[in-house]
């Protein structure tokens, strides 16, 4: 048989990994996932879409006919919307400026603490 280029020469036989392979993928996927809960983190989402509505419901309330008005007993009700969605939105985003989404507790037993301990 003759053999293909990309093809192992033994296809029955699996690629063993060390531990310190193991350990070291297992310390970037757990990097890579830490990181992803911080871009994600629903204080981001949540508050920037609230600041985003708020900024279209205020203009829209700045812009009301004196109709639309009367038609809400006389309370300019998108111009107050928008105002609270707009203060909901940057308490959202500055709570998550104040408090920030902890960096990950790093894992016992890696190969560097086990060789200075």
């Amino acid at each position: 048989m003759t053999e293909q280029p990309g093809q192992p020469d033994h296809p029955g036989r699996h690629h063993h990994y060390t531990e310190d392979d193991l350990s070291r993928d297992v310390a970037d996927l757990e990097t890579k996932s830490a990181t992803a809960a911080r871009i994600f983190d629903l204080r981001r989402i949540i508050g920037g879409l609230f600041v985003l509505y708020g900024v279209i419901v205020t203009i829209v309330g700045i812009t009301d006919s004196q109709s639309a008005i009367d038609k809400a007993q006389g309370v300019n009700i998108n111009l107050w919307t928008g105002i609270g969605m707009l203060l909901l939105g940057i308490f959202f985003l500055a709570w998550l400026k104040l408090r920030p989404t902890p960096p990950p507790i790093p894992p016992e037993g890696l190969p560097e603490e086990k060789e200075s301990a």
